[in-house]
């Protein structure tokens, strides 16, 4: 069970404090609240890398997880129960962030979102993106940790950081950037509406690119030693 809530703990951590940059910046106002909460979730997984690394392997994402499992990495129960405790730590997460914006001074705050997705041109292009940005950061996790790529994990923690960071500038734009089901879905229901509306394509999209992450480093992998 400790993996279990290990996960759940990092999952919360990314959502609140990723979602709650995005809230406290107005995300999409202006490029600094872009760049400012794309850092914020970089930084979020660059800390709990090396918090619960150790102990989970800190997917703190569903597609994450997806992709290690296709991999053979871990057992089809343990994905189940990650998939279930990430999901349940972003619900936390979403509800904490709601309750501290409902309970603050409307004039000290720039938005009452709760950093919901949602698909700012449509649902196609939306799945679109959530496909192929999902698809290159899953596949620079599992590089990234692969105990036959050199000493590449040494540094997998900044890696994933960074690159998550990457992916938010891109997507931010387009989709406010998802590329993990649980810290979508546990801000759309309580953000409602479209957030909820579009919510499908932010579970569908990041599986689907997890999975052809598994598949694209299984072809590229090294043989193991």
């Amino acid at each position: 069970m400790k993996k279990y809530f290990a996960e759940l703990v990092g999952t919360f951590v990314l959502t609140f404090l990723g979602c709650g940059a995005a809230v406290a910046l107005g995300c999409g106002s202006d490029t600094a609240s872009v760049v400012g909460t794309a850092i914020a979730f970089g930084l979020a997984v660059v800390a709990m890398a090396y918090t619960i690394g150790g102990i989970s392997g800190c997917h703190i994402n569903p597609a994450i997880t997806l992709g290690v499992f296709l991999n053979g990495g871990i057992s089809a129960k343990d994905c189940g129960m990650y998939m279930l405790f990430q999901v349940i730590g972003a619900i936390l997460a979403a509800a904490v962030l709601a309750g501290i914006v409902s309970t603050a001074d409307p004039s000290a705050v720039i938005t009452t979102a709760t950093g919901a997705n949602a698909c700012s041109f449509g649902v196609t292009n939306g799945l679109i993106v959530e496909v192929v940005l999902t698809t290159l950061f899953v596949l620079v996790v599992l590089g990234a940790t692969s105990k036959t790529n050199g000493a590449t994990n040494n540094f997998a923690g900044l890696a994933i950081g960074l690159s998550l960071i990457l992916i938010h500038l891109v997507g931010i734009h387009f989709t406010g950037t998802s590329v993990n089901p649980a810290r979508s879905i546990g801000p759309a229901l309580f953000q409602g509406g479209q957030a909820m509306a579009d919510l499908w394509v932010f579970i569908i999209g990041p599986l689907v690119g997890g999975a052809l992450a598994a598949f694209i480093w299984k072809a590229i992998a090294p043989e193991k030693k």
